[in-house]
């Protein structure tokens, strides 16, 4: 396999993510040197700060500044190494928005820490995937194989549904987001799944016919989403849906101008062509 120069890449897909022991993390927050923390602007532009991760969350923030410029506004970027304080820097008005997140995980933080944040704007997704072990095509799998899985709730359940909507099997009716192996009700090639912690899942590569990948384990593990995977999650999946990352506000400031600002230079074709161009298929702009 081609290693990716995405590697840096560190997915909240959040899907990964999607159990909030798995999303919840502790750590310490990095100054961009582009925020000043002050409530300065650069000449006459109103100030809008949000707190990011860095990959590829601030990156994408950056290719936004000009824009917001012609607007009339100063967008001032800090980073963030966890997932706790960009939500309450957020709360607490000290910030004006975030981007780190999907509307799964700011949900249950909002239930466990009595916030009050809302999504303002669905941004990007970062794609399940499935990689080729031992095997190079999924028309070449036979009775017994074994493909490797996550073995956690959210994660488990994404990768099936991908095997699902790729034809290898059929999960009970309604059963979505919340799949396990015991939902399977049709399985024609008898395939048995290798199920193991999330970032342990690409050490089997070699052992197993296929291996099934989050965005962050599959740049981790060298691989390209959009050159080395045989299926990802499409933009109209389940999934991609469920686990788009957001512009989150405090709520009621969701129709401010400058939030409003934000999300439409964020959803725009420069900026969509920007992730086509830079994360091969890594991050995948959500164009809905």
């Amino acid at each position: 396999m081609k290693k990716n120069n995405l590697t840096k890449l560190l997915s909240l897909s959040l899907a990964s993510i999607v159990t909030a022991g798995a999303l919840v993390g502790c750590g310490s927050s990095a100054n961009s040197d582009k925020a000043d923390n002050g409530s300065g602007a650069s000449g006459d532009l109103e100030v809008i700060k949000v707190a990011a991760s860095a990959t590829p969350h601030a990156e994408i923030l950056e290719q936004a500044k000009s824009a917001l410029a012609e607007q009339g506004y100063d967008l001032q970027i800090q980073i963030f190494d966890d997932y706790v304080q960009p939500n309450e820097v957020v709360e607490s008005g000290d910030f004006d928005a975030n981007y780190f997140q999907h509307v799964p995980y700011l949900d249950s933080f909002n239930e466990e820490h009595g916030t009050h944040l809302v999504d303002a704007g669905d941004i990007h997704y970062e794609p399940f995937g499935i990689y080729p072990g031992t095997k190079s095509s999924l028309d070449n799998l036979a009775d017994g194989d074994v493909i490797a899985i996550p073995n956690d709730t959210t994660n488990e359940a994404r990768a099936l549904l991908l095997l699902q909507d790729n034809g290898l099997l059929t999960l009970k009716d309604g059963v979505g987001l919340e799949a396990t192996v015991n939902d399977i009700t049709d399985n024609p090639l008898n395939l048995e799944f290798q199920e193991l912690e999330a970032a342990q899942v690409a050490r089997v590569v070699n052992e197993v016919a296929f291996v099934v990948l989050n965005g962050n384990y599959a740049l981790e593990a060298g691989y390209s989403v959009a050159k080395d995977s045989v299926a990802y999650e499409s933009t109209d999946s389940v999934a991609a849906e469920t686990y788009v990352n957001i512009i989150a506000v405090k709520e009621g400031n969701e129709n401010d101008p400058k939030i409003q600002a934000l999300v439409s230079v964020l959803k725009s074709d420069e900026i969509k062509k920007y992730i086509e161009d830079t994360y091969d298929g890594a991050v995948v702009f959500y164009d809905k």
